[in-house]
């Protein structure tokens, strides 16, 4: 069922999204060559911890996990895309890490992930990591009222086409609010017209993510991490979006004040 949400509702839910696009700013200037993994869950934990608010990740056992998930964040290094767990792992330079973070605030959660080179870029992981920047861009435009669901996957598996990625349809997007996942699923390509009218109040995570080689996924012994089958590097733009009456909000970047997030 989908629950529509209200202006003072998505203001909620914004506050949180800063936050959050506050705490992945941050994590971005502590992932260096030399940092562990574990070092960076334990600052988001002690971030989390600090603003009072709630992980969306602790305790959750879906059933495509080994659960319970005992983490706050999920970091994916080069072939692992997504759910990764964090681990004793030292970042090495040009690693390609990415972050996925879901929290709550007062009720209401916001989503967001990003991926960044650690150290010395390679050309090729910078055009991936702008794909899934451009898809996220491309998908946000046609999310307005009136427009439809598959709308939205086919702007992201548009441009997934255009710089010639495969796209996996696993895993996509979804609805969110109260909760961290709810109704609708958001596939990351479909065809234009088709599926759900989209309505204001609709506030969805959408979260364009790409191999280079390949659509295929493997799963670690962990229960969690997924990677691409074919070990080729992979990338994960996500940010949580709301439907307006006009333009798209996107609630998981610094438009509010929030509390400093301490040094």
């Amino acid at each position: 069922m989908l629950e529509l949400k209200t202006s003072t509702e998505i203001e909620a839910m914004r506050v949180t999204g800063a936050f959050i696009a506050d705490l992945l700013d941050d994590l971005t200037r502590l992932a260096k060559p030399g940092v562990n993994l574990l070092d960076l869950e334990h600052r988001a934990r002690r971030l989390i911890d600090d603003r009072g608010a709630q992980s969306c990740y602790w305790d959750y056992s879906p059933s495509f996990g080994r659960g319970p998930f005992r983490n706050v964040i999920c970091l994916s290094v080069n072939d692992a895309v997504l759910h990764g767990l964090p681990h004793d792992y030292v970042l090495r330079d040009s690693d390609l890490l990415t972050m996925d973070i879901a929290v709550s605030i007062n009720g209401w959660v916001a989503d967001s992930a990003r991926s960044i080179i650690v150290g010395t870029p390679r050309p090729e992981d910078e055009r991936l990591i702008e794909a899934t920047e451009r898809a996220l861009v491309a998908g946000i435009a046609v999310a307005r009222a009136g427009n439809r669901l598959g709308d939205i996957s086919a702007a992201i598996g548009a441009v997934a086409a255009d710089y010639g990625y495969p796209v996996n349809t696993e895993f996509g997007g979804h609805g969110l609010g109260r909760t961290m996942h709810e109704d609708p699923h958001v596939s990351n390509t479909g065809r234009a017209g088709r599926g759900l009218k989209l309505k204001p109040g609709l506030t969805l995570a959408l979260e364009p993510w790409l191999a280079r080689t390949t659509d295929q996924i493997v799963y670690d012994d962990d229960g969690w991490t997924i990677r691409s089958a074919d070990g080729s590097r992979t990338a994960h733009s996500e940010h949580t979006i709301a439907i307006t009456d006009g333009e798209p909000l996107v609630l998981t970047q610094q438009t509010v004040s929030t509390e400093h997030i301490p040094g």
